[in-house]
């Protein structure tokens, strides 16, 4: 932030000759859309409607629907949606499988088997409740087409329903932090970060180099970004173009979303690990920093450091005055790390005791997740799908405050 650091001072970007309309679209190179989903009933309109609004020649595009659902209601609503573009000229495909094998990166790795999917230099993925902007195209195709080395421009999320309920606030204080900060440095250090699984466009190339996707475990977008950082390729985050997305308004599918988040990534660290060590298109400060920072710290030590502080030694402390604790152990590091995490949304420091407390609950979730996932546990290979509310999350009453029987050992 003091330096004010852009993405264009290390790529290149300018716009497209093409942009020129009497040149007519040959200077657009072929981007293939793809919006996986699995039962989105809420969101389905918003995301295809999105994608195919998207400023690209028409010639030049391919919209691709990967639709995973059981439910055939829900796949006769989404079949006729893609219908009724293909009818207005837009060149939409609807896609489906006989089994959902593989979750997302099952229905990905298909998508891109596809003879047309083939002839696309550039892949862009959606999941089902993100809506892009029409010149989200413009901004970031740019990069590929001026930086032969970049392998995936990720963008940031921005969030519909972030002033929900309580819950939703938390996430937001959580989710600035992470595009803000980590994923900024990552793209400005070493040109790594984690994919974030959608809002992303992908040099087909590079997926094709790095293996393509794979199912081993539930953050295939992780998995992918790391694969393709060991081939050489270089990412470029640009935090300037936003995404707009909805946040789980339930504490249920905020749990199950970080339970796969944090379970995965310790689980891809014991997949990757001994890859990491051995590739030689990596220098060894970028080696150093994937396997410590990326992976160890964040994905293992961090949640079972803060849940064993946070919820068993300080509070043996308080009951046992003999044990002595430093202060700046216990205090002042939480703290600092407390406001580094909270400034970037100043509009919600006054619910940091709320976010407080609530973090602590949930270092105990995130320390099984990543315990299941490291050691290959019970449920270390679960998928759950986020549930959606689509644009009827402000008419309805806020499922947080929703009143349901609990049993005395739940409470």
């Amino acid at each position: 932030k003091a330096i004010g650091w852009r993405p264009e001072w290390r790529f290149k970007w300018e716009p497209l000759a093409g942009d020129d309309e009497e040149k007519g679209s040959a200077h657009y190179p072929m981007v293939l859309v793809q919006i996986p989903m699995y039962n989105e009933l809420e969101v389905y309109k918003l995301s295809i409607g999105a994608a195919c609004e998207l400023q690209w020649p028409k010639d030049r595009i391919i919209v691709q629907v990967l639709d995973d659902s059981t439910d055939p209601f829900i796949k006769n609503l989404v079949e006729l949606e893609c219908e009724s573009w293909a009818v207005k000229g837009l060149n939409i495909k609807y896609a489906t499988r006989s089994s959902r094998k593989g979750f997302k990166a099952g229905a990905l790795k298909k998508g891109m088997e596809c003879d047309y999917a083939k002839q696309c230099e550039y892949v862009a993925i959606f999941d089902a409740d993100f809506q892009p902007e029409p010149d989200f195209l413009l901004r970031t195709v740019p990069f590929f087409v001026h930086n032969p080395e970049v392998a995936l421009v990720q963008a940031r999320w921005s969030f519909v329903n972030d002033t929900a309920s309580l819950l939703t606030r938390v996430q937001k204080m959580f989710f600035d932090y992470h595009f803000k900060v980590e994923q900024e440095a990552g793209s400005a250090t070493f040109s790594f970060f984690s994919f974030n699984g959608t809002a992303g466009v992908w040099r087909t190339a590079a997926i094709k180099e790095a293996g393509g996707w794979k199912d081993r475990t539930t953050v295939e977008d992780m998995d992918l970004a790391v694969r393709a950082t060991l081939k050489g390729w270089k990412f470029v985050y640009v935090g300037d173009i936003r995404v707009k997305s909805e946040l789980p308004s339930t504490y249920k599918a905020y749990c199950r979303q970080q339970f796969r988040w944090s379970c995965g990534g310790a689980h891809l660290f014991r997949k990757v690990a001994k890859d990491i060590l051995t590739a030689k298109d990596v220098s060894l400060i970028k080696k150093f920093h994937m396997l410590y920072s990326f992976f160890l710290v964040r994905r293992v030590m961090a949640p079972t450091v803060a849940c064993i502080l946070y919820n068993i030694i300080l509070p043996i402390s308080v009951m046992i005055p003999e044990l002595f604790l430093p202060v700046w152990g216990i205090a002042y590091i939480p703290t600092v790390l407390l406001v580094v995490t909270a400034i970037r949304h100043p509009k919600n420091l006054h619910i940091l005791p709320f976010w407080i407390l609530f973090e602590s609950v949930m270092t105990m979730h995130r320390m099984r997740a990543a315990l299941s996932g490291l050691f290959e546990l019970s449920e270390f290979n679960e998928w759950v799908v986020t549930k959606k509310t689509g644009n009827n999350f402000e008419d309805n009453e806020v499922p947080l405050l929703q009143k349901t029987r609990k049993r005395l050992r739940d409470r």
